[in-house]
C-alpha cells in the first residue's frame, strides 16, 4: 500500500433522507456537501460520510464515536429529542451510562441502526500514544 493521505469514517443508510433528518434534528449536524446521495459531514475537522446501502449495519459495535465535554448533559439533551440510549448488562447503569470515574460513555442508535457512542474523557484520545518514528498527533 502506498502513502495514505486521508482517513474518514463511513456509515450505511437504507434511507439517506431519514438519516439526514436524524443527524440534523437530533445531533445538530448538517452535511457540508452531498454528491450521488452521499452526505459529507465535518465535526471539528474529522469527516465522515453517510452513504446509501441496501445492507443493514450489525449494530454490535460502535461505528462512530463523539467526544463531548459533559456526557450527562448531552445524554439528557438527546433524550429530550427522543433519542433512546442502550443499556448493556454489567457495563452501563440503568441510566445507560458507563461510569469509570472521569471516563464516561453512553451508546445510542441512529435512524439506520448504526451504534454511536458519546464519550467524556476517553483515555485513548486525551493522551495520544507516541509511535517510534512519529511526532505524535
Amino acid at each position: 500500500m502506498g502513502t495514505v493521505i486521508y482517513v474518514y469514517g463511513k456509515l450505511p443508510a437504507q434511507d439517506i433522507r431519514r438519516a439526514e433528518r436524524f443527524y440534523k434534528e437530533k445531533l445538530g449536524l448538517i452535511p457540508f456537501a452531498e454528491a450521488n446521495d452521499h452526505l459529507f459531514y465535518d465535526v471539528q475537522g474529522v469527516r465522515f460520510v453517510i452513504f446509501p446501502s441496501s445492507g443493514a449495519p450489525s449494530g454490535t459495535h460502535d461505528q462512530l464515536g463523539l467526544v463531548v465535554e459533559d456526557l450527562r448533559v448531552e445524554v439528557a439533551s438527546l433524550r429530550s429529542k427522543g433519542v433512546l440510549f442502550e443499556t448493556f448488562a454489567g457495563l452501563t447503569g440503568e441510566d445507560g451510562i458507563m461510569d469509570r470515574g472521569s471516563f464516561k460513555t453512553a451508546w445510542f442508535r441512529d435512524s439506520e441502526g448504526n451504534l454511536i457512542s458519546l464519550a467524556q474523557n476517553p483515555p485513548s484520545l486525551t493522551t495520544a500514544p507516541q509511535v517510534a518514528g512519529t511526532t505524535g498527533v
